[in-house]
């Protein structure tokens, strides 16, 4: 076992923490220890991560013995029922069929005409504010809550309510008690538009969830309640983090800026290059093994042992992506393992990349004189959630 403990901190907003590339180097499977003394291993290298994501001898039910939770928020927060991206086939796969059809390439490319009214029109609102304004409030959360609250029938109204739950649900600082009431909260009122569309149907995902899936008997009220839940937290939450880090960024780095502001769009790697430099899910995927796994290098992993899939660090292994820390949109292939890998790859996937490459060329469009207003050293990045990004992004522009 190696003497780090886990996560170790960052020196650069934009770049893994460099203890995690020594890692990846010299120990790339080693134990690590965690908040609650436990000694799960960590993977760093991108074979092994893709490996271990793929690999259904690794489960990602937290209420298992081993499980390597993120924090006793986390671990209080699950032990009740879950949603089916904490759950082994084949009830994960029983539920994720349910929805594939919604995310589907040619569904999310129809979104794109309203993503872009909306990312115009949030961006008009945005040019009338004082400035410096925060483009976190102003466009970077309220874009993919938009989408996410149309895509499931959910009015934007209530957008401070479920914003305001969202946030504490996923910050394992809130406390196990406040996460669980944030939970109950947004379930019971995702539960009363459910059983709305049973009374009104209505042509939006609560509504086919509810006809299609609830009525005929195939997901319980409860399943489908937790699946919305889910949906309308993970759907906002991961992609305004990811547009407003990759916006800090991009200010950072002004050469690679000027690509979204081309008349012809960045080219098509741009926002996948992105989303492999600046992964989000910094404190690694968690696993626990079921049974006794081989791993290159002479390891095994025994049953019962956590496993930390560090991702982040695995989308800068030089062995599978030349020169790691560059930014290349012409990157191709480019497999990062940003949403994950296997049974469990994010499921809007789709939508993520489209949000995120609407919301930076119509940014960057719309007000091409778009810098920082506070240093980069300055700005609250969320060191500590288990979802990377920034908190505020002051901003001014000519």
């Amino acid at each position: 076992m190696t003497d780090s403990a886990f996560p170790p901190p960052r020196t650069c907003p934009y770049t893994p923490p460099p203890r995690l590339g020594e890692l990846q180097r010299d120990a790339p499977v080693t134990r690590v220890r965690i908040w609650d003394g436990s000694t799960p291993w960590l993977l760093t290298r991108y074979d092994d991560v893709r490996a271990v994501l793929a690999d259904r001898r690794f489960s990602v039910d937290p209420t298992r013995p081993g499980y390597p939770a993120r924090g006793p928020a986390g671990r209080a927060r699950r032990r009740g029922a879950g949603s089916f991206i904490s759950m082994d086939a084949p009830e994960h796969t029983r539920l994720r069929r349910m929805l594939i059809r919604e995310f589907t390439p040619r569904r999310i490319e129809a979104l794109r005409p309203a993503l872009e009214r909306t990312a115009a029109e949030l961006l008009d609102e945005l040019a009338g504010r004082p400035q410096p304004a925060d483009l976190v409030a102003g466009f970077a959360l309220p874009l993919p809550s938009i989408a996410i609250a149309e895509l499931l029938g959910v009015s934007y109204d209530d957008h401070e309510f479920f914003e305001d739950r969202a946030r504490v649900m996923t910050d394992d600082s809130a406390g196990g008690a406040a996460n669980r009431a944030a939970t109950a909260d947004l379930a019971r009122h995702l539960g009363t538009l459910l059983q709305r569309r049973r009374e009104h149907p209505a042509d939006d995902l609560l509504g086919r969830l509810s006809a299609g899936q609830v009525e005929p008997g195939n997901l319980s009220r409860a399943e489908a309640v937790s699946m919305a839940v889910l949906l309308l937290v993970a759907g906002h939450e991961t992609t305004a983090n990811q547009i407003a880090l990759s916006v800090a960024f991009l200010l950072d780095n002004p050469e690679l800026a000027e690509f979204f502001r081309r008349p012809e769009g960045p080219p098509a790697g741009a926002v996948d290059e992105l989303l492999r430099l600046l992964t989000i899910t910094h404190t690694g995927r968690r696993r626990v093994a079921t049974a006794d796994v081989p791993i290159a290098g002479g390891i095994t992993i025994r049953a019962g042992d956590g496993v930390i899939a560090a991702a982040d660090i695995a989308n800068r292994d030089p062995a599978r992506f030349p020169d790691p820390d560059r930014a290349d949109f012409g990157r191709s292939p480019n497999h990062h393992l940003a949403f994950g890998h296997g049974e469990h790859l994010c499921l809007g996937h789709h939508l993520a990349r489209l949000e995120l490459r609407v919301a930076l060329t119509t940014l960057f469009r719309r007000l091409p004189g778009l810098r920082l207003a506070a240093p980069a050293a300055d700005l609250p990045f969320r060191h500590t959630h288990p979802i990377y990004g920034v908190d505020r992004l002051p901003v001014a522009w000519d």
